[in-house]
């Protein structure tokens, strides 16, 4: 390592997302920003809960008997192992490795990736084998509402990370890109969070009644 390098990593703050007051402003507006989101989602998780067992009398298939907690199982872990390689990623932002946190960056993309992958395959599956469509019922609106919901910011999210994964490839890390990676694996976090409470109340819920 050169000792222009070595000075630089030595003098890479613990916290360099925060170090700058643009960086504290993204940090408190995205804190902001999570609240609406939240509020958001209390909305549709009461919507759902509302109109799970609103099915004409003509097709009784309720939650119980189209879900597969295999495949839902698979997809949770999935998406929080992908929190954990985002967990990693900050580790090393925060000891200034830009290359390993890219290369943990990358493999957060790719369980994201795997995860969107899962869920067009269970919504293909619950459309062709049973008839589940949106515009079946009140319970498969708020259904398919709710999860696709959360899987358009799983989406959203990847297209965040990879933007700037390649936006910054060249440039390396910086006290004034550090927040915006920093913010960026935030709001995966809470994504994740999302789909636990998912997991439990329209997967396991559902599979009990």
């Amino acid at each position: 390592m050169h000792a222009e390098e070595k000075m630089t990593v030595e003098k890479w703050p613990a916290s360099p997302e925060l170090q700058t007051l643009e960086g504290k402003n993204k940090f408190l507006g995205f804190w902001l920003f999570l609240g609406g989101e939240t509020v958001l989602f209390a909305s549709l998780f009461a919507t759902y809960l509302a109109l799970k067992d609103s099915v004409p009398s003509s097709d009784m298939k309720l939650a119980k008997d189209l879900f597969e907690i295999p495949l839902v199982f698979a997809m949770t872990m999935i998406l929080l192992t992908s929190s954990l390689t985002s967990v990693y990623a900050m580790y090393h932002m925060k000891n200034f490795n830009f290359k390993k946190m890219q290369l943990w960056l990358g493999i957060t993309v790719l369980l994201g990736l795997a995860f969107l992958g899962l869920e067009i395959y269970e919504f293909n599956h619950y459309v062709h084998e049973f008839g589940h469509k949106f515009t079946s019922s009140a319970f498969g609106s708020a259904f398919y509402t709710l999860v696709g919901f959360h899987g358009a910011h799983v989406a959203f999210g990847l297209g965040w990370i990879i933007s700037l994964m390649i936006r910054n490839s060249k440039r390396g890390l910086s006290l004034y890109n550090a927040p915006k990676f920093y913010v960026a694996s935030l709001y995966w976090h809470f994504i994740d969070v999302v789909w636990v409470f998912i997991f439990t109340v329209v997967y396991l819920m559902g599979m009990v009644g």
